[in-house]
């Protein structure tokens, strides 16, 4: 499996000057197993989160054999057929395009279960992986057991997609999507969750992959600590991928490029608690635990890729 350069020791890495190297990651072209993106805790400096992106062809088999990590498998883009532990799914997927409105759906895939991907169609498919938690169980998600949250007003305004949040019952891995339309921001105000402290802030390293509905869209963002020790602004593109091992970490679209992400969070204890940062929490304007659902499809880009 292709892999990202090694950036050696911990402290180095996330430590200025070049620390936007390292946590800004671009992707590459497929190789043979359509990997275009892979991040593990060796590349990344960190103990949690790998997460590996594909990009495939109709034909193209993904395997991932038993081991003790517990794994999700997202068809972002496109369909496949999955199996993974007693399931066999003949068509999995929801759209060809991450901006055409419903959720990715969900394949949970509890430790010591091997999982097979064969692609049905040109598809974008990302396996996130954690070391197994207290929960160890396989399931399947469809998009219509997905939440979707209006969260934020005006500027700040933004679509998640509860891919599996903490509610969910799982053992060590979150993940959400979210759509941020051009002009507006997300990861807003800015927050962090980088200290064991429950329940006011949980440890979580966190991983976010963009797409973007227009091939040149790119937007901007900022990873920070309060001392300021690692504070670095990155542009992103299309299939980026940017590390949050620490910090505040918000995010920006410029007008007239809608963006997506994907997150990946996990830690010692699956919980997302986390800290505002106290010189912008005047700017706070959503409850994390009264998500507003949203039923309609307001909001969502009108481009496509």
């Amino acid at each position: 499996m292709a892999t990202a350069p090694s950036i050696g020791d911990r402290d180095a890495a996330f430590s200025p000057p070049g620390a936007a190297r390292h946590l800004l990651r671009r992707a590459a072209r497929p190789d043979s197993q359509g990997v275009i993106s892979h991040v593990d805790p060796a590349s990344a400096g960190w103990d949690w989160v790998t997460v590996t992106v594909y990009k495939l062809t109709p034909g193209q088999v993904v395997t991932r054999d038993a081991d003790d990590q517990e794994r999700l498998v997202l068809v972002l883009e496109g369909y496949a057929s999955v199996s993974a532990g007693g399931l066999a799914l003949d068509r999995v997927g929801s759209r060809t395009s991450v901006f055409d409105g419903p959720s990715a759906p969900v394949l949970l895939v509890a430790p010591g279960d091997a999982i097979t991907l064969t692609a049905m169609t040109d598809a974008m498919v990302v396996v996130a992986a954690a070391p197994g938690g207290p929960v160890s169980l396989t399931k399947y998600l469809p998009p219509d057991d997905i939440l979707k949250e209006a969260r934020g007003e005006g500027n700040t305004a933004r679509r998640i997609h509860h891919l599996m949040d903490p509610q969910m019952e799982a053992g060590r891995l979150i993940a959400f999507e979210v759509f941020t339309p051009g002009g507006n921001w997300s990861s807003y105000p800015p927050h962090k969750h980088d200290t064991e402290n429950p329940p006011v802030e949980a440890r979580l390293e966190e991983y976010y992959f963009y797409r973007f509905a227009k091939p040149q869209g790119f937007g901007f963002q900022r990873v920070y600590t309060p001392d300021r020790s690692l504070d670095e602004a990155m542009a992103v593109t299309d299939c980026d991928v940017v590390l949050v091992p620490v910090g505040y970490h918000p995010f920006g679209a410029p007008a007239g490029y809608d963006a997506y992400y994907l997150n990946i969070m996990a830690g010692p204890n699956r919980a997302w608690y986390f800290t505002i940062d106290p010189d912008h929490a005047w700017l706070m304007n959503w409850s994390p635990s009264a998500p507003v659902a949203e039923s309609t499809s307001a909001g969502l880009p009108d481009g496509h890729r």
